[in-house]
């Protein structure tokens, strides 16, 4: 069985006219960062490993969930092939995710997160906001072999703020 919990990016700031890759996250993207990642502790697996996209606003969320939930910043793989607005790039680098990893967490991007979420998981979600989080099980135990899922949790910040 292998369990992906895929998050998307806090929101990002545009004050500052720098490359894609380097934008840092807004401070409306912070609190909601921190709003998601306080509220999912006991939704996440004993055991599991974080992969994060190289993008800025992607390695700060990350920072953010990994804080809130005592992990170390040493403790997230950064990956250049996460760094995909393309689910068809997405859904490669997943599928090449090492087998010993039952649990994964992938900080990535919009739209190939919410194209991916909508391919494997079994519910349609019209889109994945900044900081939202989308948990799918997979019966399977190699990655490259993925089919269709079993959507098992959302969590949007719009949620928590009711």
């Amino acid at each position: 069985m292998k369990n992906l919990t895929l998050i998307r990016h806090a929101k990002s700031s545009w004050d500052v006219p720098l490359r894609d890759k380097d934008r840092h996250i807004s401070n409306r993207g912070i609190k909601d960062a921190h709003l998601v990642s306080s509220n999912i502790l006991k939704y996440l697996p004993e055991k599991f490993v974080i992969l994060s996209s190289n993008a800025k606003r992607a390695i700060e969320t990350a920072t953010i969930f990994s804080q809130n939930w005592s992990c170390t910043f040493e403790g997230i793989i950064f990956m250049d092939d996460l760094y995909t607005f393309d689910e068809n790039q997405l859904e490669r680098t997943i599928k090449s995710f090492n087998n010993d990893y039952e649990n994964v967490i992938v900080f990535g991007h919009n739209v190939a997160i919410t194209n991916f979420v909508n391919k494997f998981g079994d519910i349609l979600i019209e889109n994945v906001p900044t900081s939202g989080l989308v948990s799918i099980n997979f019966d399977c135990e190699n990655w490259n072999l993925l089919n269709k899922g079993k959507t098992k949790k959302t969590i949007f910040p719009r949620d928590l703020k009711l």
